[in-house]
């Protein structure tokens, strides 16, 4: 079987892996539920290329992303649900819905201020419509203010939906220090945790604590999601410091003290703030 860009192909290649007896024995043990981390992880590597510009990557990563969403679609179709044809007819119906200012069949116009209202409308319509058509059964007894916040999403992106809906009607820290305040009380309740070597606790209080920094990140107009990464990034720059610096000296990781350690992450440190300084001064 030879590459395409006909879409098709790649239709007929994940149909071959899925195909008893004589496909992959890997791709047939899989899953929507065994799968469905794979899809997350291909997302963030879509995210990662796009930070660092790389378009080569990103060409690559959306190829990646796209046999997301053939391989979910080959399992309904095995099932019967649905097929790729039909992931295709419903987001095109959708986007055509979405956006009467474009695809009006007379002259809709819309100012671009309105554009976000109108799409919202129209969401909250296709929602209402997708929940008259579930049987009564799998209708939540309780229709909550949070209800429409995606589970699907990151936690640390979820939090972030679910505080700044909460905050809406009123439930919500008037000022970033109470914020922290709370902090504070979370890393108390963590260390009297310590203390109870209780496991369970000790993961609840760190759920708590990871949901008040969220929200601290939210009071200062900061993405929690975009924060982490800039920290993962920094952590890696400051980490291959240390290796670079003991391999220079004929030595490996395992072979230093974690003072040596720690006495080199702070050189690294101090080597990212001096340009800083020095720009300040000349300022």
């Amino acid at each position: 079987m030879t590459p395409s860009r006909d879409i098709s192909r790649l239709i007929e290649i994940m149909a071959a892996l899925r195909t008893p007896v004589t496909g992959c024995p890997w791709d047939l043990e899989q899953d929507f539920v065994t799968i469905a981390p794979y899809t997350i992880e291909e997302a963030y590597e879509v995210v990662d290329a796009i930070a660092r510009g790389d378009l080569d990557d990103l060409r690559e990563e959306l190829g990646d992303l796209l046999l997301q969403v053939v391989y979910h679609a080959q399992m309904a179709s095995e099932q019967n649900a649905f097929d790729f044809g039909d992931v295709v007819e419903a987001i095109t119906r959708k986007m055509i819905r979405r956006h009467p200012h474009v695809f009006a069949d007379k002259d809709g116009n819309l100012a671009s201020s309105h554009v976000k209202e109108v799409w919202d409308r129209i969401k909250a319509e296709e929602k209402a419509e997708r929940a008259a058509r579930r049987p009564p059964q799998d209708a939540p007894a309780h229709k909550s203010l949070l209800s429409g916040v995606k589970a699907g999403q990151p936690a640390l992106t979820r939090a972030m939906e679910l505080q700044r809906k909460a905050s809406t009607v009123g439930f919500d820290w008037n000022d970033p220090r109470a914020v922290l305040q709370k902090i504070r009380e979370e890393a108390d309740e963590i260390e009297a945790a310590l203390d109870r070597n209780d496991k369970q606790e000790l993961a609840e209080e760190t759920g708590d604590l990871m949901f008040a920094l969220v929200n601290l990140a939210r009071h200062v107009d900061a993405d929690p999601e975009a924060a982490l990464r800039v920290t993962n990034a920094k952590f890696e720059r400051r980490f291959a410091y240390i290796e670079r610096t003991l391999e220079a000296q004929g030595r490996t990781l395992e072979q230093a003290f974690l003072a040596e350690m720690d006495a080199l992450w702070n050189a690294a440190k101090g080597e990212e703030t001096a340009p800083e300084k020095r720009n300040q001064a000349r300022g």
